[in-house]
């Protein structure tokens, strides 16, 4: 079967200034990512990494060059329309979760649903379905101070999920999570690409990175290389079953 192309970024520059210095956040990157692709973005602090990470999301435009979602130019969209493809096109897990603290799982997974526009019943039946598919079924009434780390981070996955976007852009998402709740996670991506997801990772951590079966490696706004990774990671490596289909 012929590969689809998701994204495709043709010569992206983002220059800031500061001062009387012009910081070459981007160079000129080129690449393309493929539906159902699972790629790891990574760099030390300075390579750039972030700036791709916000401009793959929509939340940042580029200074030049030309990003192609879904074959659509979003590359010089305004705020409005930008605000329209992210809500529709990306599912965000944070490093931080970003939850509403006094809202419960469920009403955290709606929110996006709101901004879409679904009625009330439609946003509880999608919400509950991925609050399940991300094996929280049990703990849709509870807010985030009373779920753990690492069931706070399924939460913002099922919310990234429940749009059923193009693309899960995933920033450091085991940032704030131990060694046995980062490998629980990462378990839950595996479970989530196999599901048929396009799913990108933004880590500075190599074991992280080699959950991808892609790991583009940035340094100094460019792409050092692009490799296929030979020595996928998962959860049978560590003698864990993976999630249940």
């Amino acid at each position: 079967m012929e590969k689809q192309t998701i994204i495709k970024l043709i010569d992206i520059k983002k220059y800031y200034k500061v001062g009387t210095q012009t910081v070459k956040a981007l160079n000129g990157i080129s690449l393309e990512v493929y539906r159902n692709e699972y790629v790891a973005l990574m760099g030390a602090s300075g390579s750039g990494k972030s700036t791709l990470m916000n401009i793959l999301g929509c939340l940042d435009t580029p200074t030049g060059g030309q990003y192609f979602l879904n074959g659509k130019d979003v590359s010089k969209l305004d705020d409005n329309r930008l605000a329209e493809i992210r809500n529709k096109e990306i599912g965000f897990v944070f490093q931080t979760f970003n939850l509403l603290p006094r809202s419960t799982a469920l009403e955290n997974v709606m929110l996006p649903l709101v901004y879409a526009g679904y009625n009330k019943t439609v946003r509880i039946e999608k919400a509950k379905k991925v609050l399940e598919d991300v094996q929280l079924a049990d703990r849709m009434d509870h807010r985030p101070n009373e779920l753990s780390g690492g069931q706070r981070q399924r939460v913002a996955v099922a919310r990234a999920l429940v749009n059923n976007p193009s693309i899960i852009l995933a920033d450091e998402p085991t940032g704030n999570l131990d060694s046995k709740t980062s490998i629980e996670m990462m378990g839950l991506f595996e479970h989530i690409h196999n599901l048929g997801n396009t799913v990108i990772i933004v880590t500075h951590e190599h074991d992280i990175a080699r959950h991808a079966h892609r790991i583009i490696h940035l340094r100094d706004g460019q792409v050092e290389f692009d490799e296929i990774n030979e020595n996928i990671l998962t959860m049978a490596d560590y003698g864990v079953a993976a999630e249940s289909e």
